[in-house]
């Protein structure tokens, strides 16, 4: 082993173990891992002590790191998805694209600045961070929420926009001739060549997957896909475009193939540690010394440019006709500068459009954005619940008027696909009911329908009081976000007391806080899944379909029961069942032409002829508790029963129809 094998070896051991601890650390202080790359690559730097001797092998593979993260997001995003948000990802991440580059350029003109190098640093600001939003996201649970779903579609705009802003480096900086006739040759250049790599990607590329695959050889099928990916890259370098291209475009089309999910959990291990080298490699090009000498005028960007995204973001949202409540949950999670930036400026220096300076206040001012996104975005909820507190902030709604005066109804928060499911099914039964959504376009859509949807934020308690929720029966949060969930909760106990409250969330950790604040039941979609998992599995193995309905019914009585007992929820009567030996509680509806159809409860003396008590019947928004022999069933009318759950069978023939 030669002396420049050891010391490259060195290099590596120190990177990689300074990284592990500042990491680690950053890790407790609930801080995302790119940070933490950041700062080891400053730490270990030319500027601070330097303990790196040969950076240009550390840049080589951080190169490759760029190359195999633009080719793994081009795998994890899905073409179908795209064309299904186009209108969130064109118009909102179209808006703030070109709004932020066109604010930044003329205040990058203003400070005397050229027009190529203004529109450039346009681009740089332009660009968000995808790896620290959607892990801070992914962490919070919030990749569902109205805020989540517009912050990725912008997201995913820009990382699309990427490739244009590669193309037009070199006409920015004048490398590429400033005729017309050049810029044309150049976009068309760049077009022939995605169109062969799509091509490619296409027909080509499966057929060698698929006979790779066929080997059944973990290895051999790594080493095809590294192929793939670097093997493109070098094919549009060769042809003037960035490496990292054609490595995004041909993951993208990989994507819509049988093989994508094997392909991103082969490549994801190397790329996390390729990548980790690229941000601890740009770390090591900042200077300390001249940000230290500078650090009025770093500020002064780095407060700059997190205004001028917060406020522009917050723009494209409202576009969108999203409230202004999610529009600032956008904006604080997109005002930072991303990781593509860094490879944008690395092309830009090699055009000449970054000096030292200007390339040493951009790494500065980037980095520090950076770290303040994770605060930011821990914060946001809370600062924008103050605000509004304070009458500064009120959301837009629709301005229509509602006009629901229903009472004993069912209020729905969100219309995904549980609050579909379950308004399908109300309607069906005839049960009156009310949605509030925060998606103007579905609410538009279904409005047209007939449905009875409004649009606004029900987590805030003006929205609440026009669904009528004082005279509610029951609320269904069909939400996927744990701080708007909580407020609902909370803001509709508090408007009516009396109310049934039912949530879903995510996780069973989530529980107890819910409960606290006034949920009456809370079903965590892990547990759920739980119960669906092990009933797929259980019919496999051809278990009578009675058998298992007995034993998913076992698991969530006894689950939901432990749960319960953990947050020290008060019992009901739906308990019972838990305490009285082989006792049920159950509902039947009267149907019509069925044996109990106009019949009194003493003709038809269910308690001697089956072991049944009737405890209430419900005849549409009347409730009769403890009814006597002399009251008469009709059809429609639901009654509650109580007794022997093996005799359940047998009773339900009297209410069916015949």
């Amino acid at each position: 082993m030669t002396l420049e094998t050891v010391a490259i070896l060195t290099d590596f051991v120190l990177i990689f173990s300074l990284s592990i601890g500042i990491v680690f650390l950053f890790h407790k202080l609930r801080i995302v891992p790119i940070v933490g790359y950041l700062v080891t690559g400053v730490i270990i730097g030319p500027s601070v002590i330097g303990l790196v001797k040969d950076q240009t092998m550390i840049e080589l593979f951080a190169e490759i790191g760029v190359i195999l993260l633009l080719f793994t997001i081009g795998i994890e995003f899905s073409l179908k998805e795209l064309i299904r948000s186009k209108r969130t990802i064109v118009l909102g991440g179209g808006m703030q694209v070109l709004l932020t580059i066109v604010v930044v350029t003329l205040i990058a003109i203003a400070a005397g600045q050229p027009m190529g190098i203004a529109i450039f640093l346009g681009f740089l600001v332009s660009m968000s961070s995808t790896a620290i939003v959607l892990r801070i996201l992914s962490e919070r649970a919030e990749m569902e929420s109205p805020n989540g779903k517009v912050t990725i579609s912008i997201l995913i705009f820009q990382d699309l926009g990427i490739i244009l802003m590669v193309l037009l480096v070199p006409l920015l900086a004048g490398t590429a001739g400033t005729s017309s006739s050049a810029m044309i040759f150049s976009i068309l250049k760049a077009i022939a060549i995605v169109l062969l790599l799509i091509v490619a990607g296409r027909f080509i590329v499966p057929s060698i997957l698929y006979h790779i695959v066929k080997t059944r050889n973990r290895e051999l099928f790594l080493l095809g896909m590294i192929v793939i990916c670097l093997g493109t890259a070098t094919l549009t370098s060769m042809a003037g475009l960035s490496l990292a291209i054609g490595a995004f475009i041909i993951g993208l089309i990989i994507s819509e193939s049988e093989f994508s999910h094997q392909a991103l959990s082969e490549i994801l291990p190397l790329r996390d540690v390729f990548n980790s080298l690229f941000f601890i490699s740009i770390g090591m090009l900042l200077d300390l010394g001249f940000v230290l000498d500078n650090f009025s005028i770093i500020l002064y960007v780095v407060i700059l440019v997190i205004l001028i995204k917060f406020m522009l973001s917050m723009v494209s949202t409202v576009v969108l006709r999203y409230p202004i409540h999610t529009a600032f949950l956008v904006g604080l999670s997109l005002a930072q500068i991303g990781e593509f930036s860094f490879v944008l400026s690395l092309i830009g220096i090699q055009h000449g459009l970054l000096n030292n300076d200007i390339y040493q206040v951009f790494l500065a001012s980037a980095i520090l954005t950076m770290i303040a996104t994770p605060f930011m975005i821990q914060m946001g909820p809370r600062i924008e619940d103050f605000i509004t507190r304070q009458g500064k902030v009120s959301d837009h709604i629709l301005k229509e008027k509602v006009g629901y005066d229903i009472e004993k109804h069912v209020v729905i928060a969100g219309y995904g696909i549980n609050g579909r499911n379950l308004s399908s099914v109300l309607s069906a039964v005839k049960i009156p009911f009310v949605v509030v959504e925060m998606n103007p376009e579905i609410v538009i859509s279904e409005k047209r329908k007939g449905l009875p949807i409004f649009y606004g934020d029900a987590s805030k308690e003006d929205i609440l009081k026009l669904t009528n929720i004082s005279k509610a029966k029951i609320l269904v949060v069909a939400i996927c976000d744990p701080a708007h969930t909580r407020m609902m909760v909370k803001n509709a106990r508090k408007l009516n007391p009396g109310i049934y409250i039912i949530t879903r969330i995510r996780y069973v950790s989530e529980m107890e806080e819910l409960y606290e604040l006034g949920a009456d039941e809370v079903i965590p979609a892990e547990f759920e899944t739980s119960i669906e998992i092990f009933s797929r599995v259980l019919s496999r193995y051809l278990i009578p379909k009675e058998e298992i309905r007995k034993n998913v019914e076992r698991v969530r009585k006894d689950g939901y029961e432990m749960i319960r007992d953990i947050y020290h929820k008060s019992r009901s009567i739906d308990d019972l069942g838990h305490h009285l030996t082989n006792i049920e509680l159950e509902t039947f509806r009267v149907m019509g032409g069925s044996i109990a159809d106009g019949k009194t409860l003493a003709e038809l003396n269910l308690r001697k002829q089956w072991g049944f008590t009737v405890l209430a019947i419900q005849r549409r928004n009347d409730v009769l508790n403890n009814p006597d022999g002399e009251d008469k069933l009709l059809e429609d009318d639901i009654v509650v029963l109580m007794g022997n759950r093996e005799r359940l069978p047998d009773v339900s023939s009297v209410f069916a129809a015949s």
